[in-house]
């Protein structure tokens, strides 16, 4: 529990995303941290980081710890039974592993960029686990295999992705595309594929990129990495052909710092001017 060391004062709470929410992306689970860390602060329950003239800080491991459980709790009002992952890393930031219920954060990951495709096609991550369920039950032999080759990949990519940082070698990247490539292949195996994902992997694939569906599937979003050398020609006729199948399409990165606080200086325009509209 947190002990307040004085009354919370009344706040006014503005929230602005970019992230579109139910796509998937832990867009609550962003604004659970967030708020949490917001009145922790105001409350005193954990220090302000931000020294004088700094852009951005960024708290102690003991205070994210507390700010990622009372996140936690966010996403349970908003989730029922949430796994606990989106505000980890939501709070942490980097990369993370999770097994059988476990979080490890992982030491050292390279930012990687992507881009992230919404197909905007709704799904329900309910109705998706329970059709996985069902094809494990009926056809065990069958899926458990493709389940651990699945549960391969993610160490084998575990492992490349924390070589990288020390050993910046282009030759990682190959190795990375092909691992979506055929963990794309294993997750329309199991059920959670849908033609509007096939889609974006074939008009990604059009322009020499990979791509793989991120989140429960069924529709939602995918995401397409984009190595240190690929072409920005490349980049924007990716994103021109997939804005003409009606998906929306951003350029960001994996790998980015969990939960910061800003200086109101060091924030850009667009936000400036969007906090200026309350």
């Amino acid at each position: 529990a947190c002990l307040c060391f004085r009354d919370v004062p009344s706040v006014d709470i503005l929230v602005w995303s970019e992230l579109p929410t139910g796509a998937g992306l832990g867009s609550s689970a962003a604004f659970a941290v967030c708020l949490a860390a917001a009145l922790l602060t105001a409350c005193g329950a954990i220090s302000c980081p931000l020294k004088e003239g700094e852009p951005t800080a960024r708290w102690a491991e003991e205070e994210l710890t507390l700010i990622n459980s009372w996140a936690f709790q966010g996403e349970r009002v908003i989730h029922g039974n949430p796994s606990g992952v989106d505000n980890a890393v939501g709070t942490w930031g980097g990369a993370l592993r999770y097994q059988s219920g476990k979080i490890t954060p992982l030491k050292r990951v390279p930012m990687l960029r992507i881009l992230l495709t919404n197909t905007k096609v709704p799904r329900s991550t309910k109705v998706l686990v329970a059709g996985v369920k069902e094809k494990l039950l009926k056809f065990p032999a069958i899926m458990n295999p493709v389940l651990d080759s699945i549960d391969a990949i993610s160490q084998e990519c575990q492992s490349v992705l924390e070589a990288m940082p020390a050993n910046p070698s282009p030759e990682y990247y190959p190795v990375l595309e092909e691992l979506f490539d055929i963990n794309q292949h294993h997750l329309n195996v199991i059920g959670v594929g849908h033609p509007s994902l096939d889609r974006l992997c074939r008009v990604t694939a059009s322009h020499g990129l990979h791509s793989k569906l991120t989140g429960a599937g069924g529709g939602g979003c995918g995401i397409t990495l984009l190595r240190p050398d690929t072409s920005p020609l490349a980049v924007e006729a990716a994103k021109r052909d997939l804005c003409a199948c009606g998906f929306e399409c951003w350029e960001t990165n994996i790998g980015a710092p969990g939960v910061t606080l800003h200086s109101s200086s060091s924030l850009d325009a667009e936000v400036l001017h969007a906090l200026s509209k309350s």
